[in-house]
């Protein structure tokens, strides 16, 4: 399997895209502007969307690329991609985006029968099965309804798992789960500066020194991706996790990467 990073920051500037991974070449991870990198036809060839929370910068990518490849995929006669997501996540889609005053209904286009989307609720805890992947919905603490994703790697990888935490604050849940599986990227965000402790507090995000309170929860030496910095942030954020002294290896993550297990 490969994940590829088209966007992982906390917001938008020059060079900067918000959070979206495309794992292999059907599954969008989230689907904030980073989706806008990919051709036309790598659109197109998408057929699920996880989501892990309603905040615009992980769905903005949806309606966008639903226009886009309507007509690609009517002609091909291809299914209705798939969004999935909390049962809250995609009530907020229905009620303020697929509106038809912020974007059309594309769960109803071109027709109600054959649409080029379609909604499905899961749960926390629920183990997916998206294209012959094995991906499960883990808990996250957030202002909104949100989770992360465990993405199996399979037998030949020895079962290990590519970890996503989503926009989180402290999750003690998560710790729990993530000491029964065998990991081969923690991907976890760290939107502020230790400066900023206040703002990522109340907005449910963390700064270095939570994210050290975290990961002192996950044993052993596990590469971590840190993501959702925020632009102009790095540097800070970035320093005050190498000052964490953690036994993990840690390192910001960049749209284009790859990530293979």
């Amino acid at each position: 399997m490969n994940i590829r990073v088209l966007g992982c920051s906390g917001a938008i500037a020059a060079g900067y895209k918000t959070t979206a991974f495309l794992l292999d070449d059907d599954v969008l991870i989230d689907a904030g502007t980073g989706v806008g990198d990919l051709p036309l036809d790598a659109l197109a060839a998408v057929d699920h969307i996880l989501l892990t929370h309603s905040h615009l910068d992980h769905v903005l990518g949806i309606p966008l690329l639903a226009d886009a490849v309507l007509r690609l995929r009517t002609a091909a006669g291809r299914p209705p991609i798939q969004v999935h997501a909390l049962p809250e996540t995609l009530a907020a889609l229905r009620q303020h985006v697929f509106n038809g005053v912020i974007w059309p209904d594309f769960t109803a286009l071109p027709t109600r029968d054959a649409p080029v989307l379609s909604l499905h609720p899961f749960q926390i805890g629920d183990r997916l099965d998206i294209g012959g992947r094995a991906i499960e919905v883990l808990p996250a603490v957030h202002t909104v309804p949100a989770v992360g994703f465990a993405v199996d790697g399979g037998a030949a990888s020895g079962h290990a798992h590519w970890v996503f935490t989503g926009d989180t604050g402290p999750n003690p849940a998560l710790w729990r789960r993530l000491a029964g599986l065998r990991l081969s990227h923690l991907v976890i965000e760290t939107a502020f500066s230790d400066d900023e402790a206040e703002v990522a507090h109340v907005s449910r995000h963390l700064c270095p020194a939570e994210l050290g309170h975290e990961l002192a929860e996950l044993a052993g030496s596990v590469d971590v991706r840190i993501t959702h910095i925020k632009p102009g942030e790095m540097a800070a954020v970035m320093q005050g996790i190498a000052a964490l002294n953690s036994p993990h290896t840690i390192s910001a993550l960049a749209a284009g990467q790859d990530m293979q297990f």
